[in-house]
């Protein structure tokens, strides 16, 4: 048997024949801190009498196996991760009781021990194909069925599932009980929870137009202190109303429970009426007004699967992208539309789309719908393209054929496959119905053809300043040539006194290699020509010369934040090309953020530069940019006013770009209080920021860092600590962070994510240079031996990024033509260096400047 690794051709075959009916799921959390007890009993039918097939169960003791009233030896048919199934007949019973394993890897049932009072917490996490850790299954999203949960669990304990949860029952021993929980409608494995433990809840009701539907928000007792619940209700109310408005349907699953969880791999999981998100949602520390536009964005995100997801499900993961690309345009459309943070799409140019930029130009590059002929191609598809390109498709479709259209052809969809299970052509039917397009060709350019088109603007000027001739250009790279069909807008901005406003504005259809455009000719000049205005599709943007000299002049000038986001994003593309200077790169932004409204773009601005500067420019000049990059980012948080989300988002940049003596004591005087800076509370996510900072410059020892992980003595306080402990420009911590992340298995998940994201420090190339070899033996086998999550974490994360060099760059790519590896660690592998080769591409240019 193949085992874990389930292809797209088996879950075919299988359900063709089998259909699912229904789940009864025995669980008991009492029996011991490594496992727990799980009975599973499943009715379905099979369309072949006499077939054999095979359900789904992984790291499991099996005790009893039972097929239609027959015992079947454990031994004899579950190997592999499965069990297999022999001459089923038209209606089947499976029982199997088994012990499962709590996990530690953020996969499964997860189970954590709170550092700060001993408490215990519990919760599942199982997409894509992890419910099978749980209880046995068919696991796959099409064989959907009906779940009804038991659970055992100690007294006292919180218990939270897709159905509301019932009164308690006495359990089999005094300090146990019993929750039986109603059976759930039609649903697909993949989206069933179980969240236990010692959780807090506050509970509210939603009042909308069909049904009041129950609410609550669960977090660990030793942060209900830093619980804003009433804000989350505020979005979670707006949510309801507009998307049961939006989509002409009640909320399909009664109540809605949404559950913040520690050491969580993921942002949150659509989990049906039980979503989990990470808790560092529950901000302990002050943030910015980013943070709080991207956890309302995570909600309606999370909210908006209920529907598309998790009532209409894809029938296999090939329509991933559409189940998340959904998702992620629902909940910027929702919070423009619904919600304070009007401003949601220019964050998501400024963050997600420039995600989906990168990753689409990667050599890994993919159609939005990716062939996923197996699990483990799903494994590594959650990426750029997936979520944010494809959400910039349907941003594009909706514009194609008009959003009127567009609403009309989902409240179609849902009314018609409400519960079963669709596919793309399902979703384009009710569309070209509803809008009269015929979407055959759309679909093909947009979602099965893979790489980013660009487009620049093609004119001539005549003697009175005006516009000649004017079309559009556009262009694909040579290896994915394919151009499509774009709806766009052409923004016209003229200097009116201290701002660029905009004169006009033309939308048209773009399409081959060459689009005129008659309605711009006679048309003045002006200061500023910003094709793709509004940002209506997805394509990457070049600016004339006279547009790029005003960009750079003053980004700031435009009033309106999304003009300037497209100018951002082209610049940092133009950057990453190797079109731009990375030392211009960085002075773009230090001219230009001081003024920069957005959060979303203040955050993603500063990081960027300091990439450009620490990977992409020139090493003969670097030690005069970091400098100016350095001293301008500290006079930038001195400028700010006290108090501002400007000053602490410039604190937190100019603390990322310390290295100068001057600098480091500046932090010193920060953490010690000896130097304070108006306005600025040095509060415990703060002090962690310094810390780090000071760590990675040498500046603080593992004395310091234990003094502070004792400070703050949270699960939170702990990933910190390991982070700092990491970063630290000395052989002895990346020793031992390379055995945390590489070579133990009892490291949590998060904790291992701290480690391995402080690990490749540019800068550090003495310490980091014994590790290429060593990561180099390990990328072969860790896909198989890690697991999915830590094998990401290795592959990704502990590549030797901050090696920038020509011989580093030769050895990845001849290990990558000589070894045997699995395609998913491939690609990885494949990823960094691209990344690493396109870095010294930038230097390159960096260097004639």
């Amino acid at each position: 048997m193949p085992g874990q690794n389930l292809t797209r051709d088996e879950a075919q075959q299988r359900a063709s024949v089998l259909s699912v009916d229904s789940y009864l799921v025995e669980l008991d959390l009492t029996t011991s801190e490594q496992t727990f007890a799980s009975a599973t009993t499943i009715r379905f039918s099979c369309s072949e009498p006499g077939a054999d097939s095979f359900a789904d169960l992984v790291h499991a003791t099996v005790h009893e196996l039972v097929l239609n009233g027959t015992s079947l030896d454990p031994a004899a048919v579950y190997a592999d991760s499965r069990i297999a199934l022999s001459d089923l007949q038209a209606d089947n019973e499976l029982r199997v009781v088994a012990d499962c394993t709590y996990s530690r890897v953020g996969e499964g049932l997860h189970r954590f021990v709170d550092p700060a009072d001993d408490r215990i917490y519990l919760y599942s996490q199982f997409e894509v194909p992890d419910a099978r850790q749980m209880y046995t299954t068919f696991e796959q999203p099409d064989l959907k069925a009906t779940f009804e949960l038991h659970v055992t669990a100690p007294t006292g304990w919180a218990v939270v599932s897709n159905s509301p949860t019932p009164e308690p029952e006495p359990g089999p021993s005094p300090d146990s009980a019993v929750w039986r929980f109603a059976p759930t409608g039609r649903i697909s494995t993949y989206i069933t929870a179980l969240i236990a433990g010692e959780y807090d809840v506050v509970r509210d009701v939603y009042t909308g137009e069909h049904d009041d539907i129950p609410l609550g928000v669960f977090c660990r007792r030793s942060l209900m202190q830093h619980l804003d619940a009433e804000a989350i209700f505020e979005i979670t109310k707006q949510g309801f109303a507009f998307f049961e408005s939006l989509f002409a349907m009640a909320y399909p699953f009664g109540k809605y429970d949404q559950l913040f969880v520690p050491e969580y791999n993921m942002g949150a999981m659509e989990n049906a009426g039980a979503v989990t998100l990470r808790d560092e949602y529950v901000f302990r520390s002050r943030q910015t007004r980013a943070a709080y536009e991207g956890r309302a964005n995570t909600i309606l995100h999370e909210m908006a699967h209920m529907w598309f997801g998790d009532l209409v499900t894809m029938r296999w993961w090939d329509d991933l992208w559409l189940n998340e690309s959904f998702a992620e345009w629902a909940a910027h459309h929702s919070s423009a539309r619904a919600t304070q943070y009007t401003d949601a799409w220019t964050a998501f140019t400024n963050a997600r789309k420039n995600w989906a930029y990168k990753q689409d130009q990667q050599p890994s590059t993919h159609p939005i719908a990716a062939d996923n002929i197996d699990l483990e191609a799903v494994e590594v598809n959650f990426d750029g393209i997936t979520y944010a390109k494809g959400a910039s498709a349907l941003r594009q479709l909706v514009a194609w054929v008009g959003e009127e259209a567009f609403v009309d052809g989902l409240r179609t969809y849902f009314r018609r496959h409400a519960w079963g299970s669709t596919d793309l052509s399902d979703l384009l039917l009710a569309l070209e119905e509803t809008s009269g397009r015929e979407l055959g060709p759309w679909a093909h350019e947009w979602l099965q053809t893979a790489g980013v088109n660009t487009v620049q603007p093609v004119f001539e000027i005549d003697d009175a300043g005006r516009y000649a001739a004017f079309a559009i250009e556009q262009s694909a790279a040579p290896q994915f040539p394919t151009l499509r069909r774009h709806r766009l807008a052409v923004g016209l901005y003229d200097r009116c006194g201290d701002e660029l406003v905009r004169r006009r504005r033309v939308e048209l259809d773009v399409r081959d290699a060459r689009t005129a455009v008659p309605e711009l000719v006679g048309e003045p000049q002006p200061d500023l020509l910003l094709l793709n205005d509004d940002d209506l599709t997805y394509t990457k943007i070049r600016l004339d010369d006279r547009s790029l000299k005003a960009a750079v002049a003053d980004i700031g000038s435009l009033p309106d934040s999304l003009p300037r986001a497209l100018l951002w994003g082209a610049a940092w593309d133009m950057t990453r090309e190797a079109e731009m200077a990375a030392s211009d790169y960085v002075t773009l932004v230090l001219h230009n953020i001081g003024t920069e409204t957005d959060l979303t773009a203040v955050g993603a601005q500063c990081r960027q530069a300091q990439l450009a500067m620490s990977s992409y420019s020139d090493p003969a000049g670097r030690a005069e940019l970091s400098g100016r990059w350095e001293s301008g980012l500290w006079a930038l948080a001195e400028d700010a006013p006290g108090g501002s989300d400007h000053q602490l988002a410039f604190v937190r940049a100019a603390a990322a770009a310390t290295h100068t003596d001057r600098a480091v004591g500046r932090l010193h005087s920060l953490l010690d209080g000896s130097g304070p800076m108006p306005g600025l509370r040095v509060d415990t996510d703060l002090r962690w920021s310094l810390v780090t900072a000071l760590a990675r410059a040498g500046a603080l020892g593992p004395d310091d860092i234990a003094a502070e992980r004792t400070r703050d003595n949270t699960i939170a306080g702990q990933e910190h600590a390991a982070a700092a402990f990491a970063i630290r420009p000395v052989p002895m911590a990346k020793e031992q962070a390379w055995d945390e992340v590489v070579v133990r298995e009892d490291v949590a998940n998060e904790t291992q994510r701290s480690i391995s994201l402080a690990f490749q420090v540019p800068g550090q190339s003495a310490v980091l240079a014994p590790y290429v070899d060593r990561y180099l033996d390990v990328a072969a086998l860790v896909w198989e031996a890690k697991g999915t999550y830590r094998a990401t974490l290795i592959l990704r994360f502990m590549f030797p990024s901050a090696l920038v060099d020509q011989a580093t760059a030769d050895k990845v790519r001849s290990w990558l033509d000589s070894a045997t590896v699995n395609p998913a660690a491939r690609r990885l592998v494949g990823e960094g260096l691209a990344d690493l080769e396109r870095a010294l591409r930038c230097q390159a240019l960096d260097a004639q400047n």
